[in-house]
């Protein structure tokens, strides 16, 4: 995004961008975002001057420790299942609260709709990424976990950058993940009646010892 602006367009795409790290890295998020600007690697335009308190000493040095935690936390199996679960409300409320600082305060019906969703964006992306580590915790080897989480890593690094430089194709790339998303919540879901039916057509599911 240029200082002199930016387009409708590129904050639909920058908002739907932060949405879906919320759900996925909420801290190295805020984080990656405190740097780049405490830095003057971004040039805030004023129409986004809510986002500099992520500049903040206090705000980085906090998003600092927990994405550290996060980064640990999310490499060891099961265990990452547990901090996913924890987060599910943490996540979107930060997502909501991010893309709500991307909308021109002067317009309280748009920042409303950008409010509810980011949260709702942020909350698909959440249960899209934990839905499928739980999936990938049945594996016997622990290699599948680590290598997802690093990917998830590299891929949020990757699409900051491209929310800072090139706003609109980040929000399509967002988009198209957030679809991703919903299709891995649906399959999952899926997988638990299933499940679920194989458990009551097995013979004595109903008997009590």
């Amino acid at each position: 995004m240029t200082a002199a602006g930016p387009g409708i367009v590129e904050l639909l795409g920058f908002a739907a961008s932060l949405s879906l790290l919320s759900g996925w890295r909420l801290y190295l998020t805020v984080l990656a975002a405190g740097i780049a600007m405490r830095t003057g690697v971004v040039p805030l335009p004023e129409h986004l001057a809510a986002l500099r308190v992520l500049a903040d000493p206090w705000v980085m040095g906090a998003a600092g420790l927990a994405a550290a935690a996060e980064f640990l936390a999310d490499k060891v199996a099961w265990f990452d299942s547990v901090w996913d679960a924890i987060h599910t409300f943490v996540r979107p409320l930060g997502g909501a609260l991010l893309a709500l600082a991307v909308i021109d305060p002067a317009d309280p019906a748009t920042q409303v709709v950008a409010f509810l969703l980011g949260g709702g964006g942020a909350l698909l992306a959440h249960s899209g990424k934990a839905g499928a580590r739980a999936a990938i915790n049945t594996s016997p080897e622990p290699f599948s976990n680590i290598a997802v989480s690093t990917a998830e890593d590299l891929a949020t690094g990757g699409l900051l950058f491209l929310a800072w430089q090139f706003p609109v194709a980040a929000g399509a790339i967002a988009v198209l993940l957030l679809v991703l998303s919903l299709v891995l919540v649906l399959a999952v879901a899926r997988r638990i009646r299933r499940f679920r039916g194989n458990r009551l057509r097995q013979p004595g599911a109903f008997t009590r010892n």
